[in-house]
């Protein structure tokens, strides 16, 4: 098999559907498939990442940080930007095309012959299938430690069959909805399915609806919590850091713009010893991410995994994680790539926005998938800029350009609609002139589609 023709036949199994054809929500056709493998997600220690944002970002620190520790470390994300081989990889290399075919290929046999001898009633889907890919390589490559973030949701992800030596939960905030429930409180209850019973979890605390719920189920399952506060940086007496990832009431407490950390880093008292924090990923946000991967790798210590400061700085600092506040430049102009696709995404880009480029003129390009809410994101993000070009990308999810010109017809901003990313990029410059900086934002898809457009090394 091919690499082309494994590719096809994953896409052709419903692409970025966590579900099976008939929506069945458990994870015994996971473990029935992993049976058939031979179980390979045993075969070496993880950490399970879940939330709502942030949860890539902090996955990513931390799979740098465990492999400047000197340990083969797997790292599994999703969605991917540009290619699909972005999901599975180890020390920050990832799978090759030749080794995604053939770990396919071995997946795709057991997946066929459980259906024929009826131990499956239908082949796993996509998300399943590339899980157990990933496990099934980072098996067979010799990966000590994996870094899994979870698909969507947690306690019913294909991801949570692992036996994870921690579970992370980052900032919980309103997204997938039609899945996980409408309110905090619901989501986190399905994000909190990661903890394991006498388990170790680590997290911040956040809004006080996620709050309660995971503090009582970690309670319920006598999981001990460690508070990733202490690697928080300093601030001044009086002030606080942001919460969930940006903005989830208007009381919230922001830092004053004096205690921003400077650009250089920040200094952090880790294992005893002053190291300095300093992160190629921008945005007071991902403050929040750092911390929790500085907690998971200090925690992991415990385990076996020995980790120091040394390793934590050179990690934090070797970390790559495109598409979060990227900024790129062609031809004269400047573009800022960031992966905003929920409302918290939307108030942690404002944020930056505010933070970095303040003053500065903006032009948008913008586009989404339908059963996102685009209304809130328009919301709060439309208003900065002096154009919005609407675009849309190729999902059959994605909403089309007057779709979004028609939903955010209330925010009042002026609306270009075009139908092609790349035709947006053109127009977004013309209208950005020598002055204005163009956001890309809005979808991953959109934001891996413009990385294609420039070139530019993911």
């Amino acid at each position: 098999m091919t690499y082309d023709v494994a590719v096809e036949k994953l896409l052709a199994l419903g692409h970025e559907l966590h579900l099976t054809p008939a929506a069945k929500f458990d994870l015994d056709h996971m473990r029935v498939l992993l049976a058939a493998l031979g179980n390979p997600e045993r075969r070496f220690a993880s950490v399970l990442i879940a939330g709502t944002n942030g949860k890539g970002s902090t996955a990513a620190t931390l799979a740098s940080i465990l492999s400047a520790a000197g340990f083969r470390t797997g790292l599994y994300t999703s969605p991917h930007l540009v290619r699909i081989n972005e999901r599975i990889a180890i020390n920050g290399e990832e799978i090759s095309e030749p080794e995604f075919a053939e770990i396919h290929q071995r997946v795709d046999d057991a997946s066929q012959q459980l259906v024929r001898e009826k131990k499956l009633p239908w082949h796993p889907s996509f998300f399943e299938t590339l899980t157990a890919m990933a496990f099934e390589y980072f098996a067979s490559a010799g990966a000590e430690i994996a870094v899994l973030e979870v698909g969507m949701g947690g306690r019913l992800d294909a991801t949570n069959v692992s036996e994870p030596l921690l579970s992370v939960i980052t900032d919980v905030a309103l997204d997938h909805q039609k899945f996980l429930g409408n309110t905090i409180a619901e989501i986190a209850r399905e994000k909190a399915g990661i903890i394991r019973a006498n388990g170790v979890l680590v997290t911040l605390p956040q809004h006080p609806e996620a709050n309660d719920v995971i503090g009582r189920v970690a309670q319920e399952r006598n999981a001990r919590g460690v508070s990733a506060v202490p690697y928080m940086p300093p601030v001044s007496p009086g002030s606080e850091w942001p919460v969930a990832g940006g903005q989830w009431s208007e009381r919230q407490v922001l830092p004053p713009t004096g205690h921003q950390p400077p650009a250089t880093g920040y200094p952090l008292q880790v294992l005893g010893e002053t190291m300095t924090v300093d992160s190629p990923l921008r945005g007071r946000h991902q403050l929040r991410n750092l911390a929790l991967a500085i907690a998971a790798a200090v925690e992991l210590n415990q385990f076996g995994f020995k980790v120091t400061p040394e390793h934590i700085a050179r990690g934090i600092r070797e970390t790559r994680w495109p598409g979060r506040l990227q900024l790129i430049e062609r031809d004269g102009q400047q573009y800022l790539l960031d992966v905003a696709h929920n409302p918290a995404g939307a108030w942690a880009l404002r944020s930056a926005l505010s933070t970095y480029f303040d003053g500065r003129p903006l032009v948008f390009v913008f586009a989404a998938l339908r059963d996102k809410n685009i209304a809130e994101m328009a919301d709060i993000l439309f208003p900065l800029a002096e154009r919005i070009v609407a675009t849309t990308v190729q999902n059959p999810r994605a909403a089309s350009p007057e779709e979004i010109a028609l939903t955010a017809a209330r925010t009042g901003a002026e609306i270009v609609c075009r139908p092609a990313p790349a035709e947006a990029l053109r127009t977004a410059k013309e209208l950005a002139g020598c002055k204005a900086l163009v956001v890309v934002t809005g979808s991953i898809y959109l934001v891996g589609e413009a990385l294609q457009a420039f070139g530019a090394p993911r």
